[in-house]
């Protein structure tokens, strides 16, 4: 179970990272949901996650920094963006090679926590912020003094705002997000695959010692199917020992395998599954016409999990070699037709 959330958490950390710098809010808000679930069910953070649980958090944060009335802490004067801003704090603590990312990033933060008060017409709090914010230290004071001045205009329009936009952070945000995948890519699954498929004698080492082909792209389309067949080994056999551990026990046994049938299912329909020669199967698929019987399995999927919830609904309907990408084109079918 420790093995596949550890996976996940960084599967959950690379789709946020993916649909932030993408800015596609539907897929984002759902790995999102995915994301704080794993959180939440860590009793402590591992090392070696520290930085992917700060991006999580840091990314949720200012994806919905604008938003004055959500808040993340305790205590009800700190924005959203103020609270993103100890999440990077905290990842500027775990990183010394990006200095001069970071100081921009945390200004950017800094301006912009202000910006958004002024923009909601909230000059008193944004005074107070600003005094929370800086510090005496003489670094931080040409800042500290310019948006003083600033608050006192009570013009949220003014050139140094103007200048440091919000949209200026989210573009530094994704500059940031591109280098934390490149320097954490992990190959933590296939690592942990591979030794629990060679300790049931299974041979992946042949796997991963294989001739690799690469597509145009630049891609090794052996690594992404490697990464395919050894991801659902591992978690099959942890599916299977958590759900005899539990009748054992005289547990409940149906959360536990949905949850993780339900990320993995996520997983593989972003990841396209692979199939012969590296082609997907998304794309080598022949064309089928929908069944009446089909229709309504995706019906009654909307009716029980709602319209947007694809991958779920495939996971527990009765489809035909179909994916939640067609679940989705169907269903637009079908409400036009209505």
């Amino acid at each position: 179970e420790a093995v596949a959330a550890e996976w996940m958490l960084e599967f959950a950390c690379s789709c946020l990272c993916r649909h932030f710098a993408e800015q596609s809010g539907a897929e984002f808000w759902r790995w999102r949901d995915v994301a704080q679930a794993l959180i939440s069910g860590l009793s402590q953070i591992p090392p070696h996650q520290k930085k992917t649980v700060y991006l999580c958090q840091l990314l949720i944060r200012i994806a919905q920094g604008k938003s004055l009335g959500l808040k993340f802490e305790n205590d009800q004067r700190i924005s959203p963006l103020e609270s993103a801003l100890s999440f990077w704090t905290l990842l500027e603590r775990e990183e010394i090679k990006l200095e001069k990312l970071h100081e921009e990033i945390r200004r950017l933060i800094q301006i912009q926590i202000v910006a958004v008060h002024m923009e909601n017409r909230y000059f008193k709090e944004a005074a107070e912020v600003l005094e929370r914010l800086f510090t005496d230290s003489e670094s931080d004071k040409p800042l500290r003094v310019k948006l003083a001045t600033v608050i006192k205009t009570k013009d949220p329009y003014v050139p140094l705002l103007q200048c440091f936009s919000y949209s200026l952070l989210i573009r530094k945000i994704k500059s940031y997000i591109e280098l934390f995948v490149k320097e954490n890519e992990t190959s933590f699954l296939i690592q942990e695959a591979t030794k629990h498929v060679v300790s049931k004698g299974l041979g992946a080492t042949a796997l991963q010692n294989g001739p690799a082909e690469v597509n145009e792209n630049g891609k090794s389309d052996l690594e992404t199917k490697q990464r395919f067949v050894l991801s659902l080994i591992l978690l099959r056999d942890v599916l299977g020992h958590e759900t005899c551990r539990a009748k054992s026990r005289k547990l409940p046994t149906s959360t536990f395998p949905i949850f993780f049938k339900f990320v993995l299912f996520c997983g593989l329909n972003d990841m396209q599954n692979v199939g012969e020669n590296g082609v997907s199967l998304a794309c080598s698929r022949k064309r089928q016409k929908w069944t009446p019987k089909e229709d309504l399995e995706l019906q009654s999927g909307v009716r029980e999990f709602g319209v947007g919830n694809w991958a779920k609904i495939l996971v527990h309907g009765n489809f035909n070699n179909r994916t939640s990408v067609m679940l989705k084109d169907r269903w637009r079918t079908l409400s036009k037709s209505k």
